[in-house]
């Protein structure tokens, strides 16, 4: 048994998790909102359910600080005949990497580290690594001198040039898997040649990994005790955690993939299954949450870094998090296509031009997703959040989740006639 087997057991041991603590609640029309048109917003989801897009789902709408929307429609698990909960756990994936940034924030608000700092000052593995001759045909035998160094805001930012996790390069190398410890998984990062130099291109990929190793070096704690710490009971987020252990397990179905048939089928997407204690404790896409975690999370930004009383980061922090920060040169960002735009801040994806995009968002609302059909929005336009939770892969869903945001933000009283104009629909947008 290894020391952090035994760590999350001895947990394991102390009693059931805490009740998650809940937002206030409030009418919709008492923050702006259509009763009868958010009725709108669960029939489709319905549909979406019916038709076999997704297996369940759990939506939830926070305006002005209130719960006015929480909805758990369809299965958990298909199989079973289990009903999708408000507090069901949900595999976050990419959902992980925003609650990393907070982390690597608080310790940068501290004076811990620079955003300019070469990360081989802390990770000294890197100090050598090299770049693949061609990005396109990644080959260990074919790599150049690096230029420059990455840094932490290129971590931040995803121009570290640092690869995908699911690149062809890296799985042969087995750069990341569950069954390793972060410490390898960093050494396999270092070991592999950079796509690129720092820098020079946006790249999405296991940067925010390895800023959950620095987590460690610069706290001298496991990632996932200083999130607990530092993050999770400050915000009383109590279904937040790495694994689903035993206490929780009802509480969480499996990912599930249409089948030729048109129905959907279970699929294992990880070898070493969440609910399993893994090796890896991985700030990119390692964290299983609730949905009513993720709101407490959310409105802490929208707050200004502050909830409940309890302040995690300065508002000045937070304004810096939120605006874009890709350099002119680099953008349009974007997978394989330009997301219009769209710019990436210090955790989030962020939205500069709301014409550019598909579904209703606002001017400065900052977002992302996972890959296994989740997604959040935090709107301080209209001072809202906004969070999806299904279980698919791939997660499109037949676009459950943009066809959601639409119709919430046309449940805004007196913005219904004028959303068109005001977030921008068409068909140049994001994934």
């Amino acid at each position: 048994m290894t020391p952090r087997t035994a760590t999350l057991l001895v947990l394991l041991a102390c009693g059931q998790p805490a009740l998650a603590q809940e937002l206030p609640r409030a009418t919709p029309e008492a923050v702006g909102l259509s009763s009868e048109r958010l009725a709108r917003v669960t029939d489709a989801l319905q549909a979406h359910v019916d038709s076999g897009d997704i297996a369940g789902v759990v939506a939830a709408v926070v305006r002005h600080g209130q719960l006015v929307y929480l909805e758990a429609l369809g299965h958990q698990e298909i199989e079973s005949q289990t009903p999708m909960r408000e507090d069901s756990l949900f595999r976050m994936y990419s959902m992980t990497r925003p609650v990393t940034s907070l982390a690597v924030m608080i310790l940068w608000e501290e004076g811990t580290f620079g955003l300019d700092d070469p990360i081989s000052r802390y990770l000294p593995q890197f100090e050598a690594q090299r770049v693949f001759v061609d990005a396109d045909d990644p080959r260990m035998d074919r790599r150049r001198q690096r230029t420059g160094e990455i840094t932490v805001e290129h971590l931040l930012l995803h121009t570290s040039g640092l690869g995908s996790r699911g690149s062809s390069i890296y799985r042969a190398e087995k750069v990341r898997l569950r069954s390793i410890a972060v410490e390898q998984m960093v050494d396999n990062a270092a070991r592999v040649p950079l796509f690129e130099d720092p820098g020079t291109r946006w790249r999405y990929g296991i940067s925010t990994t390895m800023m959950g190793r620095l987590v460690e070096v610069w706290s001298g704690l496991p990632l996932d005790e200083f999130l607990q710490a530092r993050v999770f009971e400050p915000l009383g987020m109590t279904d937040s955690v790495f694994w689903v252990d035993p206490s929780r397990a009802d509480r969480f179905g499996p990912v599930y993939r249409p089948s030729p048939d048109g129905g959907l089928s279970p699929v294992a997407i990880e070898q070493v299954p969440f609910t399993d204690a893994p090796a890896l404790i991985e700030g990119g896409v390692g964290l299983v949450m609730s949905t009513m975690d993720y709101l407490r999370f959310s409105q802490m930004f929208l707050n200004g870094g502050v909830l409940d009383g309890h302040r995690v980061l300065q508002p000045e922090t937070v304004a810096l998090m939120t605006v874009n920060r890709v350099p002119d040169a680099l953008m349009p960002i974007g997978f394989g296509r330009p997301m219009l735009g769209t710019g990436w801040s210090l955790g989030f994806c962020v939205v500069m031009d709301a014409e550019q995009y598909a579904y209703s968002v606002s001017d400065g609302e900052f977002w992302w997703d996972g890959s296994a059909g989740t997604r959040f929005w935090i709107d301080p336009v209209e001072d809202m959040v906004t969070i999806v939770n299904a279980q698919v892969s791939p997660a499109r869903g037949d676009g459950f989740r943009e066809e959601f945001k639409t119709l919430v933000y046309d449940a805004i009283v007196g913005d219904a006639d004028e959303g068109v104009a005001r977030h921008g629909k068409s068909s140049a947008g994001p994934r």
